[in-house]
């Protein structure tokens, strides 16, 4: 594995600490799942977006403070019986021949020697609120610091959050990030039209989602991104439904929200199609218009513009065409004003897309909306949803749409880096077809 991106990016944070601060990140915790089994570990994506460190009980140490010491880990030790168990561990020595630290030590030995690395510093860089647990070692350092003011040390005067520094810098992808979106993007491909073609009258909703979950882990993918959306019938109604027993049946429609994660970047895709194959005549008025919002809302998607002005160009084509069937009365700018439009598209049009699915950037900086950059990453997910209950024409209820891509936003405009996936009614229909 190539780990010099993982090394350009501790240079920035260096760069950006200046000589008086430590930044201070702990790996992802172990959470028990029942008994003696625990779930399966993803690492925290801090912690691997400056490390590439993918093991339980670390903690890495960012200074300028410590000229032969700039990059710092804590980790578990090797240990032959456990390693039996568990697996390989890379240990201390690994962590500085491997992984690149400066010095590395025992993860037991953290409480006694964080104290060291900060003194005489006046900042510590420090998500404070996510562990509470971890909140109270480092602020037991900073007090050990202060009582040794007998001796000339001082303490550091401040905890700076360390998410200021790193989800600016992550909210921007790298080339290396970039591929491997890229490549996340290619396997969630595979397995939604694998999900396509195996989509018939008579199949279950956990099938479908078993298909993609083979397609994702035979192409390389560690793990879906997220727990994948398969709702059919009404179901697709239900904005994050999970993939049950259900049985489908002719005549519906299936809606799968489903990506992959490849080297800890998300894919996140939705696409929605007929259960036999060819879209009745409500559904594909519905579905059209769904696709109509989403080529806009892409076409909007360029540097300078915000979120909110894609959502707004999304909405509009909605409304437009809810009023156009019949799902609404009266003029766009009214059911706009009003929001009765909500009944039937209720979420937002997209967020930001990297390590995590909903991924770091935040909607406001200093107070002030983000706008879109070149090289960041966001989806586009505009959809239309019926109940069951709704009061409205019977031939519309129970019809659940939402169509969602990628986008890199580009210099001038985007790429979309899941447009191979099929999504015109033409394009669907031919795949399951086949």
């Amino acid at each position: 594995m190539d780990r010099s991106s993982h090394r350009a990016r501790r240079q920035r944070v260096l760069e950006s600490l200046g000589d008086s601060s430590v930044m201070v990140v702990p790996a992802a915790r172990v959470f028990p799942r029942n008994s003696d089994v625990e779930h399966p570990y993803r690492q925290d994506s801090d912690f691997y977006y400056l490390t590439a460190f993918e093991e339980p009980e670390c903690v890495a140490l960012l200074t300028n403070a410590h000229p032969e010491h700039k990059f710092v880990l804590f980790c578990r030790k090797r240990d032959r019986d456990r390693e039996i168990w568990d697996g390989y561990r890379a240990g201390v020595e690994g962590a500085v021949s491997v992984y690149g630290a400066d010095a590395a030590y025992p993860i037991e030995e953290l409480d006694q020697r964080l104290p060291d690395y900060l003194e005489n510093v006046d900042h510590v860089h420090h998500r404070l609120g996510k562990d509470r647990a971890f909140d109270d070692r480092v602020l037991r350092a900073i007090d050990a610091v202060r009582s040794r003011f007998r001796r000339g040390v001082s303490a550091p005067g401040s905890i700076v959050d360390s998410t200021t520094l790193l989800h600016g810098m992550r909210f921007l992808k790298d080339d290396s990030e970039l591929a491997l979106m890229r490549g996340a993007a290619a396997i969630s491909h595979d397995a939604h039209v694998a999900a396509m073609k195996l989509t018939a009258p008579g199949r279950y909703e956990y099938e479908i989602d078993a298909e993609l979950v083979r397609v994702f882990r035979s192409r390389g993918s560690e793990r879906p991104a997220y727990e994948s959306i398969c709702g059919s019938g009404p179901n697709a109604t239900i904005l994050h439904y999970r993939a049950g027993n259900r049985q489908m049946a002719d005549g519906e429609l299936l809606l799968v929200d489903a990506g992959c994660e490849l080297g800890s970047y998300a894919s996140d895709v939705t696409r929605t199609y007929p259960v036999n194959g060819v879209f009745s005549e409500a559904q594909r008025a519905l579905y059209e218009i769904t696709l109509d919002a989403q080529l806009a809302a892409i076409e909007a998607t360029k540097p300078g513009t915000t979120l909110d002005a894609i959502h707004d160009v999304t909405v509009k084509v909605l409304v437009a065409g809810m009023i156009r069937v019949g799902l609404l009365e009266g003029s766009v700018d009214d059911r706009i004003a009003d929001e009765s439009f909500r009944r039937f598209y209720m979420h937002r049009t997209s967020h930001w897309l990297g390590m995590d699915v909903h991924d770091v950037g935040g909607h406001y900086v200093n107070r002030k909306i983000r706008t879109l950059e070149p090289r960041c990453v966001l989806t586009v997910e505009p959809g239309i949803y019926v109940g069951l209950d709704a009061e409205v024409d019977p031939k519309w209820r129970g019809i659940g749409i939402r169509i969602e891509d990628d986008l890199l936003v580009t210099e001038t405009g985007s790429e979309n880096l899941t447009a191979a996936i099929p999504k015109t009614v033409s394009d669907i229909e031919a795949v399951m077809r086949r």
